[in-house]
């Protein structure tokens, strides 16, 4: 009897480690190359990252991914609580009502220099879930606005309207309210004015 038990013990684990290594083989190999390969096909400039380049060809940066701007004559993105680091995406995981994020909130009130009654846009003094966003409301990309047509010596007017054109084009098609991508905004206007 005693035989018998450590066989069958023996013909389970056996068995067990097969179900294991089949498992890995599907889920972590095959499974992952089949998905990137119709990726590729089907979206290429997605599956590759949304990256985009300069004049020379050089990655500057990703449509998915923000990048920290501090200069007035740029949009800024939300701020990021992991710090724009891509590789520590994430939240903080802090309660809203806590006192450092009513402490982060006031520091970008402070940064946007926002006067008495004049009301700022949330996702301007919030961070994202991911800490990440690559965009912004409209309604913050707007408001902003003004700061960057003075800092480049441009008409306001002709800033907004290409903003709502941004937005237009970011704009699900489930939904009314687009957004503008910083990255791609700033790039744009650095681009209009060489």
């Amino acid at each position: 009897m005693n035989n018998t038990f450590s066989e069958s013990a023996g013909a389970n684990l056996l068995a067990s480690l097969r179900v294991v290594l089949v498992t890995i083989v599907l889920c972590g190999g095959l499974y992952p190359l089949v998905i990137s390969g119709i990726a590729r096909l089907v979206a290429p400039e997605r599956a590759s990252g949304s990256l985009l380049r300069d004049s020379r060809g050089a990655v500057v940066g990703s449509r998915l991914i923000a990048q920290s701007f501090s200069q007035s004559r740029y949009f800024w993105p939300r701020p990021s609580a992991v710090g724009y680091n891509a590789s520590a995406a994430g939240g903080s995981n802090l309660s809203p009502a806590g006192a450092e994020v009513r402490d982060r909130a006031m520091k970008a009130v402070a940064t946007y220099q926002v006067h008495a009654g004049l009301p700022i846009p949330a996702d301007l003094v919030t961070a994202s879930g991911s800490g990440l966003d690559p965009c912004i409301t409209l309604q913050a990309a707007l408001w902003q606005a003004p700061r960057v047509a003075h800092a480049r010596g441009v008409q306001l007017a002709g800033l907004e309207r290409r903003l709502r054109y941004h937005a237009w084009e970011n704009r699900p098609f489930w939904s009314g309210e687009g957004l503008v991508n910083v990255l791609e905004m700033n790039r744009e206007l650095d681009t209009l004015q060489k």
